[in-house]
Parts: structure tokens; C-alpha cells; sequence
């Protein structure tokens, strides 16, 4: 197999894992967004409690990945519409 073992620094603590070699860019870009949002938590709330600081970052990473999927859908729908409405021309058309 192609994996790589890395190590990614979160709430300074290191967890090391195995990842494909193609991942590993996401991976370690995950982990540097994680951090990012770990710290503005903290310099917005004034908080230290880390596991108050991972629990809103995991929440507000559930939130955003819900809004993503909803646009998707709503984007998805979009487009069967689109096709059905050229469909129905273009059997008019041959009609």
C-alpha cells in the first residue's frame, strides 16, 4: 500500500496515524484548520479548557458540513430539474 505515517498536532497534543499518500495534504490541512478555529475560540470566548474549545470546533464543523450537504442537495435538485425540462423539449422537438 502507498500510506504514510504522520503525526498531526492538535490542541498540542500529537496523534499519530496512517494515511494514504494522496491524503495526506487534507490530512494535515484539516489538522491546521482544526487548530485555527481551536484558537479563535479561544481568543473570542476566552477560553482554555481545551475539551470546551474541541467540543465547539467539532460542532461548528457538524454545522458547517450540514449547510454544504443542504447547498449540494439543493444544487443537485436544481440540476434534475433542468435536465427534465430539456428532456420534455427535446421530446416535443422529435414529436
Amino acid at each position: 500500500m502507498d500510506e504514510l505515517s504522520i503525526k498531526i498536532k492538535i490542541a498540542d497534543r500529537e496523534y499519530p496515524m496512517k494515511v494514504k499518500r494522496n491524503e495526506e495534504e487534507r490530512v494535515r490541512a484539516a489538522g491546521k484548520v482544526i487548530n485555527e478555529k481551536l484558537k479563535s475560540y479561544r481568543e473570542q470566548f476566552g477560553l482554555d479548557d481545551k475539551q470546551d474549545l474541541l467540543a465547539m470546533t467539532a460542532f461548528d464543523s457538524v454545522v458547517e458540513k450540514m449547510a454544504a450537504e443542504e447547498s449540494d442537495n439543493g444544487v443537485d435538485q436544481s440540476v434534475v430539474d433542468k435536465i427534465n425540462h430539456l428532456n420534455q423539449l427535446v421530446s416535443q422537438a422529435i414529436l
